[in-house]
């Protein structure tokens, strides 16, 4: 047996014809004639699909393209079609509609409709249009009809204790009922006249006017795994850091990601002072870095995700801070939120009070530094805001360090169905006070599921060597992910039971960080609410 799903040729109108008066031989035998056949391949050939199985058609699925604004949710079969001359068509159209679907019953036991739908969608994300819509029939409610409204019975279909064979078949190929028709297709008794207005949506589908540039679902990223080496004076720090945005740049990277802490070498200098001063010193360093960092991304044209640096600011206090600078000139920043006891001891650092994911020309972005990535609420909030790509740039000494912020890391890939790329730095700094050794392997983490890697790992760097990590993701496998994985963890969070939320004291903790005496972190933490 030799099975093809193709476009509709003039040419197959004996078979469709016998195909149609065998479907509809319940209901009168009726059928298109070839003039409406032949109008249907003329106005819109791409949206007639058939199915030929060993030389001869023996299913079907005819469609038009309509702007769906014009007719609304109202209509009747008569109407969406034109009078059956198909009129309503057009090449503008926002909406696929869906006008006929039949498989010859001899061969309804291949699953030839489901090709015919894969087919309708794969043109529907080809042509960028919102969705699919149709109006399907429910044959199967004559029988119900004295007991049940059609709302019941939809429902009824919906979790398995009715069949219909129409409906359920619908249901399956994830389609969701948008409302009820009444009066749909006048004689058709075994649905009493009434219709589901079925509605696919293209998850993929974006407005014209919304397309930018850089805004295609494959992001090059280049993440940066940091040699920690002395530097004669700033200078020659900011050329290596040229060296390695040229670097990505090359490879034509639509993000680079540098480590947490990695302007640390210009500490030598402040070697001989206790560390708290030093660490201010090295602060002094972190506004022109940042400026040239900006001015790296524009001339470089890549968004650059700064590592992370010291930033007294002005309140007097001590942040460990990272930038986005992206590439149109524009730059954000992210204060890291949870303080580390080595910092806290060490440099007296406070932790920052905002959680916000950032607008990007490649989709949006989350920062978190480090020890924030151990903290799964943070990772929770910015999934809620949209973010598809995680960067983290991280500093750890040991092993074990490097351990807690990969497997955190990795789970927040798969549990905020998103990207996660981790960034660190490696070798040693001898004339530093709290920065001898350090250990790091980069990496790019991905949720887990098929569309992805069967180890959820998209790509790492060696362990405890320098180099730039150059890796591609997809985020339109996240769209997929989220409405046909496997699992779909956002979607089935029982959130009738608990959520993640931010305390209202966050949102106004910028503006009141300079007026508090202190940091305190629960003031601003996120919060599990349990539903009692």
């Amino acid at each position: 047996m030799h099975i093809q799903t193709r476009t509709l040729q003039k040419e197959d109108y004996h078979d469709l014809k016998e195909t149609m008066i065998e479907v509809y031989s319940g209901i009168g035998g009726d059928y298109w004639p070839k003039s409406s056949i032949t109008k249907l391949l003329s106005i819109f050939p791409e949206g007639q699909f058939c199915v030929e199985v060993d030389g001869k058609v023996v299913a079907s699925a005819l469609a038009i393209r309509v702007k769906y604004d014009q007719f609304g949710d109202n209509h009747t079969y008569y109407e969406i079609t034109g009078g059956y001359t198909f009129k309503t068509h057009s090449d503008e159209g926002d909406y696929l509609y869906g006008i006929e679907v039949f498989v010859h019953p001899d061969y309804r036991d291949l699953r030839l409709g489901r090709r015919l739908y894969d087919a309708r969608k794969e043109l529907c994300e080809q042509l960028n249009l919102k969705g699919i819509l149709a109006g399907g029939r429910i044959p199967n409610y004559n029988k119900f009809a004295d007991d049940l409204t059609p709302r019941e019975y939809i429902a009824k279909v919906k979790q398995k204790e009715i069949y219909d064979p129409t409906l359920t078949f619908q249901l399956s190929n994830d389609f969701h009922v948008r409302k009820v028709l009444r009066g749909y297709l006048p004689g058709d008794t075994e649905s009493k006249e009434y219709a589901t207005l079925l509605e696919w949506i293209n998850i993929y589908y974006v407005v014209e006017k919304d397309k930018k540039p850089h805004t295609d679902s494959i992001i090059r990223l280049g993440v940066i795994q940091w040699q920690m080496r002395l530097f004669k004076n700033l200078d020659s720090f900011l050329d290596q850091i040229e060296f390695f945005v040229n670097a990505v740049s090359d490879y034509r990277a639509d993000f680079m990601v540098l480590p947490e802490f990695f302007n640390t070498p210009l500490m030598a200098d402040f070697n001989d002072l206790p560390e708290p001063v030093a660490i201010r010193k090295l602060a002094d360093f972190t506004e022109p870095v940042r400026e040239k960092l900006c001015e790296l991304a524009i001339s470089y044209n890549v968004n650059i995700v700064g590592g992370s640096m010291p930033l007294v600011d002005d309140d007097g206090k001590l942040y460990n801070v990272a930038y986005l600078c992206r590439r149109d000139g524009s730059w954000e920043e992210y204060r890291k939120i949870h303080i580390t006891p080595n910092e806290v001891r060490h440099y007296g650092m406070v932790g920052g009070y905002e959680i916000r994911a950032f607008d990007t020309d490649c989709g949006k972005i989350g920062m978190l530094i480090c020890y924030d990535v151990e903290f799964p609420e943070l990772g929770r909030i910015l999934a809620q805001q949209g973010m598809q790509i995680l960067f983290v740039p991280f500093l750890t000494d040991t092993q074990n360090g490097y351990s807690r912020v990969r497997h955190c890391a990795q789970a927040r890939a798969i549990e905020n169905e998103c990207y996660v790329a981790i960034s660190g730095c490696v070798g040693n700094l001898p004339k530093v006070h709290n920065m001898d050794i350090n250990y790091a392997q980069s990496a790019v983490f991905t949720p887990s599921d098929f569309q992805f890697p069967t180890n959820a790992v998209k790509a790492e760097a060696t362990t405890n060597t320098e180099m730039v990590l150059i890796a591609d993701v997809d985020l339109s496998l996240l769209k997929e992910l989220h409405e046909h994985g496997s699992v779909q963890v956002l979607k089935d969070r029982r959130t009738d039971l608990y959520d993640v939320t931010l305390k209202k004291a966050a949102r106004k903790a910028l503006k009141q960080k300079k007026a508090s005496s202190d940091n305190d972190p629960e003031e601003v933490a996120p919060i599990i609410t349990v539903a009692e």
